[in-house]
């Protein structure tokens, strides 16, 4: 499986945390839109989405991470769906739906760390942060990275959100 780390965070001042994910990517970032269907899996068993863009492209992604709200390890997999529609159909029946997240994210990267500010219907203004680890890096070394991060674009561990955008709907 891959490995990334990762944070949530909720954003307090949406523009002042474009500009600092702007200047430390040296980039204007890359919109997407995103609409996340989750299927009901055991309990304990980490979580399985899928993602459809905008061009009705998708990806089924499953992960597994604590609900906690640090840095934290996430272990997943995923593949692309040539039909999303019909794989959403196919799941449902089988599985059940959890229920669906709508957003807008605007990704920057930074090295090997994807930025993501997030704009989630229902909920707010949230900022991801996922530090993409190789084979070969520890745990804390991706979590080196991200408090590094975190501290540059201005997030305060009162910002920080446990569980998934699903969970937080679901609340």
């Amino acid at each position: 499986m891959l490995r990334n780390v990762e944070i949530k965070a909720k954003v307090r001042d949406l523009g002042d945390t474009v500009s600092k994910a702007k200047k430390l990517s040296n980039s204007e970032g890359t919109w997407i839109k995103q609409d996340d269907i989750f299927f009901r899996i055991p309990q304990g068993r980490g979580r399985l989405k899928l993602r459809t863009f905008e061009d009705r492209s998708a990806e089924l992604i499953f992960y597994d991470r604590p609900d906690s709200d640090g840095p934290k390890l996430s272990k997943y997999d995923k593949c692309s769906v040539p039909n999303g529609s019909q794989m959403s159909s196919v799941l449902s029946f089988a599985l059940g739906v959890e229920g669906s997240v709508k957003k807008k994210r605007q990704l920057f990267m930074v090295g090997q760390t994807r930025v993501h500010i997030d704009y989630v219907e229902k909920l707010g203004n949230f900022m991801e942060l996922e530090v993409v680890l190789s084979e070969d890096q520890t745990l804390d070394e991706g979590k080196l990275i991200a408090q590094s991060l975190m501290a540059d674009l201005g997030v305060r561990k009162e910002d920080l959100v446990s569980g998934t955008y699903m969970d937080l709907l679901l609340k």
